[in-house]
């Protein structure tokens, strides 16, 4: 197996010295090629669905290789707490922000690899499948409150089970909007967004704050833009009919309502959009400080700001397609727990119980809560993020979710480093033909990493 894994790193080698990876916060969970399955491998037994989470009797360990960086103080305390518990061995390795396909990869090769990783969309699942317990009928499995997050192969085999969701849109200081002297009922389409953003920016040195804060191109940043944002363009153009798999082509019809959120936001911010490509700019803190009144990003940054900006809240990729008074957040996870099938099945039945303790201790599933903003199963703790709370308001009010489509992105890594590269080039000139290049890369940059990975 260590032959194959070293071929497909050198693949990946070689992509990457085509064409920077792009970094962030997403790299969609493990899409990059996994190593080919060993036939002569046995996959162990899945535990019985009866079984909870008793600590596990064989001796068996944890080994969580984790896709959440932010997250990886609370989940070595936990962590820590389960081992003094039960005296199971509990090891937390957190991958690099943006380096989770490689991580694993490369942790796969060991002699001791993960026990619980992450698989976060079907080209996740295409590429690890044959590495993942199936977990149909599981005690894990069988906690869940839904199976919205969950992902399946071809054969029906439930290869990853969500462990959290999350939503994205534009984050939002309503202190600031009424500041200058505006409401945020004004905000219900692109052309309220568009009309207190301009507003705002316009009177900037006046009011001491900006509309937007900054929309940086580096590694930390630009996922927000070429993942998240760019999910409003992938969203609409499935046109009410959601992809199950990796459309081979898109067409970019609602490119141009990417264009006015993406224009809205780098032309009216602190930072000029020429500024943009080296980074360097903290968008959470101009958020926090009162500098920007709007900050494109996540659930996940609640915690972050709850304090500084008690009121904060989050409005929809407002966009100016018809009708989108109806849209509500980006809901969604990349975050999916999968069993490692190779491991030994005492090592399984050891994540299994671990697991299990994790959504249903009241203590433990509290603090991953408080880390994750919402988990999914029947006897977690309930969530007190504001910005999924939002979300559930525009639910409630019948407004549509956008589901996340930017899961299917081909070839995801490098699909992404070339829309960074157009979106710098748009940046530092905005003209008609480099808005045509970004255009390119959007859309014929998707049939080509589609025929990469799967001629």
């Amino acid at each position: 197996m260590k032959k194959k894994i070293v071929s497909t790193m050198l693949c990946v080698a070689m992509v990457s010295t085509m064409l920077a990876g792009c970094g962030g916060g997403s790299d969609n969970g493990g899409a990059s090629q996994a190593p080919a399955a060993d036939s002569s491998t046995t996959e162990a037994p899945a535990a019985d669905a009866g079984e909870a989470a008793a600590p596990a009797a064989g001796g068996g360990s944890v080994y969580w290789l984790n896709f959440k960086p932010e997250s990886d103080e609370v989940l070595q305390e936990i962590a820590g707490d389960y081992t003094a518990k039960t005296g199971v061995e509990v090891k937390v390795v957190t991958a690099a922000s943006g380096t989770y396909s490689t991580t694993l990869l490369s942790e796969m090769d060991k002699s001791a690899p993960p026990t619980l990783f992450v698989i976060g969309n079907q080209a996740g699942v295409k590429d690890w499948k044959d590495y993942a317990l199936d977990l149909t009928g599981t005690a894990i499995a069988n906690e869940l409150n839904t199976d919205a997050y969950n992902l399946y192969d071809e054969t029906g085999k439930l290869v990853s089970i969500g462990y959290c969701y999350e939503c994205y849109g534009i984050i939002v200081n309503p202190d600031l909007i009424e500041k200058a002297g505006h409401t945020m009922d004004e905000i219900k389409n692109f052309d309220g967004l568009k009309a207190v953003a301009e507003d705002i920016h316009a009177r900037a040195g006046e009011l001491g704050f900006d509309a937007f804060s900054s929309s940086d191109m580096d590694g930390s940043s630009s996922w927000r833009f070429t993942g998240h944002m760019a999910n409003l363009e992938y969203y609409y153009e499935q046109e009410g009919t959601p992809w199950t798999e990796c459309p081979p082509t898109i067409t970019g019809k609602y490119m141009d309502n990417f264009k006015n959120l993406y224009d809205l936001c780098i032309n009216n911010s602190l930072t000029d959009p020429k500024e943009l490509a080296t980074g360097g700019h903290d968008a959470e803190n101009e958020f926090k400080t009162g500098q920007a009144a709007f900050f494109v990003n996540g659930s996940w940054e609640y915690d972050a700001v709850k304090n500084d900006v008690p009121n904060a809240t989050m409005i929809p990729y407002y966009c100016g397609v018809a009708g989108e008074e109806k849209a509500g957040l980006n809901c969604g996870t990349e975050n999916c727990w999968a069993i490692n099938s190779k491991a030994s099945a005492e090592d399984q039945q050891a994540t299994m119980d671990f697991m299990v303790w994790c959504v249903t201790d009241p203590d433990a599933s509290r603090k991953l809560v408080d880390s994750f903003g919402v988990m999914p199963y029947k006897s977690a703790a309930e969530s007190t993020n504001g910005f999924l709370a939002a979300a559930d308001k525009y639910t409630a009010d019948g407004c549509y979710v956008m589901n996340w489509a930017t899961n299917f992105q081909p070839n995801v890594d490098s699909y992404r480093a070339t829309l960074v590269s157009a979106l710098n080039q748009y940046n530092a000139d905005q003209s008609d033909a480099n808005w045509e290049v970004v255009r390119t890369a959007f859309v014929d940059g998707w049939a080509a990493e589609y025929n990469a990975v799967n001629n």
